[in-house]
């Protein structure tokens, strides 16, 4: 059986009709056709689905999406305006930190969150703060000097 929700996704306000057992990472890639966040491992364990929920990140192939009706929803689509990109962003662009893109958008609304929480990070805070996000392509290195050039570029400001 369905249920009306109103998921505010983004800013932005939707009814959607979820069957209780839908994950919230299904509604917003199949529903609201918000494909940023990736399906990884359906595990939680990989990260590429983090959305944030309240401005905290979440794995959410691991979240019903009955849980979030009326929370505040952001995607990496909602982490910029239309035709520019955040610090965060751009940072990965620059430093080349992504290669096949699957894991690309939980590691740029992780690194927004953890810049949100500790504006000017050490490599251990970074560390431990994407310990949750796994790529199986471009190493580490480049995210995090991603990280720290976006923190550098913020100053704490997102």
């Amino acid at each position: 059986m369905k249920h009306l929700i109103n998921l505010r996704v983004n800013g932005n306000t939707y009814p959607v009709d979820v069957e209780p057992r839908e994950r919230l990472l299904d509604v917003v890639r199949y529903k609201l056709d918000l494909t940023g966040p990736k399906e990884g491992c359906g595990t939680g364990d990989c990260g590429a689905c983090t959305m944030l929920v309240d401005g905290e990140p979440v794995t959410t192939c691991l979240v019903l999406a009955m849980t979030a009706r009326d929370r505040e929803i952001t995607t990496v689509e909602g982490l910029s305006r239309p035709g520019e990109l955040s610090a965060v962003q751009q940072a990965f662009v620059e430093k080349t930190a992504l290669q096949c893109g699957i894991c690309i958008p939980g590691f740029v609304v992780n690194t927004t969150a953890l810049l949100h929480e500790h504006p000017h990070p050490t490599e251990e805070d970074v560390r431990y703060w994407l310990q949750g996000n796994l790529c199986r392509c471009t190493g580490y290195t480049k995210i995090l000097e991603a990280v720290q050039q976006a923190a550098n570029a913020s100053n704490g400001s997102h």
